[in-house]
């Protein structure tokens, strides 16, 4: 059997790693259910095998389990033979998605391998399209819609973007946290879920869809070859990001966080708050990159007094507050620790260097 497909649906929401905990909105399995009408198809047998009572699908508060949803969605894409599932004007037969990851996984870095996915994106469903543009250190992913999706809308554009937010963070084996994701449409009634599909906020009845990341992302490699992508299609893994707990980038974003923003990086829990991550996710990753936050704010802060002692004749006193010291002294024994000279001395001896 050919498995080169997605099996699993991009609104399979996992709370707290649990696919027991019914999180996914009732309203994403009835657009499953229109687009079996659409095809003129029965939805029954794919309702029972994902243990899916037809009568929840009248309750718009009920929820599903992330498993169920998989299920649902797995079985629908065979039976309507459309991985779009009913999304596009025309079927995206079996095998679409897989023969997109194909075309981008041999690019050199992350942001040639979304533009590809981009640009044969629009080959097999030219309803819209997706671009990948960059500005300062921001990465944008947006789509431009080119005909009225319909009732279908919300379900097809966060499905194309979690689509590709998942490929991306597959190909290099990273978390990529979402800094911001958009919607044209309004606030629906489950927008309380958006938080578990887009790790930032979201905004609703914007200018456009799209999601946005550090740019960074882009330049790295990606880490999978034939064999993975062979694994990967079996098991849909780009579509369910939550199990990528690693973050690449995690130690330069913690890094400049702390330059950028030292007003607001002064806990654990204020950087975490900043980053879109728990304290706890932020601990146990930057560990597993062998750094601590410690580690890394004494880093931060020495670079920054050194900078101003050797730039600035401003006083001892303002260097230490510059850096974020509470006072002087602190600073005075922190610095020694830092260079084995005092601040005064380092200052000297750079002077003299000079």
């Amino acid at each position: 059997m050919d498995t080169s497909h997605f099996s699993a649906s991009p609104f399979a929401i996992s709370v707290r790693k649990s696919t027991d905990t019914p999180a996914t909105p009732v309203a994403f399995v009835q657009a499953i259910v229109a687009a079996y009408r659409r095809y003129g198809l029965d939805p029954s047998a794919a309702l029972q095998k994902a243990q899916i009572a037809p009568e929840s699908l009248k309750n718009s508060d009920e929820r599903i389990t992330a498993w169920q949803m998989e299920v649902i969605s797995g079985t629908a894409m065979q039976e309507l033979d459309d991985e779009a599932l009913g999304w596009f004007d025309r079927r995206l037969p079996w095998g679409s998605y897989g023969m997109l990851a194909r075309a981008s996984i041999s690019a050199p870095s992350l942001g040639i391998a979304l533009k590809r996915w981009c640009r044969h994106h629009s080959l097999i469903a030219d309803d819209l399209s997706l671009s990948v543009s960059v500005s300062g250190t921001v990465a944008s992913i947006t789509i431009a819609e080119h005909r009225d999706l319909g009732a279908l809308r919300e379900f097809c554009l966060v499905s194309v973007l979690r689509n590709i937010h998942g490929v991306a963070c597959w190909l290099i084996d990273s978390r990529i946290p979402v800094q911001h994701a958009q919607f044209p449409f309004a606030a629906p009634p489950h927008a309380e879920v958006y938080h578990l599909l887009f790790s930032g906020p979201t905004e609703f009845a914007a200018a456009h869809t799209g999601i946005q990341f550090d740019a960074r992302y882009l330049a790295m490699p990606p880490r999978r070859d034939e064999q993975a992508l062979q694994q990967m299609l079996q098991r849909a893994l780009p579509l369910t990001v939550l199990q990528y707990r690693r973050d690449r980038l995690l130690v330069q974003r913690v890094r400049q966080a702390m330059t950028t923003h030292p007003e607001r990086t002064h806990s654990a829990e204020d950087l975490s708050t900043l980053l879109h991550v728990s304290s706890r996710t932020l601990h146990r990753q930057l560990k597993e990159e062998g750094a601590t936050l410690q580690g890394l704010k004494d880093e931060v802060r020495q670079a920054r007094a050194v900078d101003l002692l050797n730039r600035t004749d401003r006083p001892i006193k303002q260097i230490a507050e510059a850096a974020g010291f509470q006072n002087e002294k602190s600073f005075m024994r922190a610095f020694k620790g830092w260079t084995g000279v005092s601040p005064a001395e380092f200052r000297k001896q750079s002077t003299l260097l000079a």
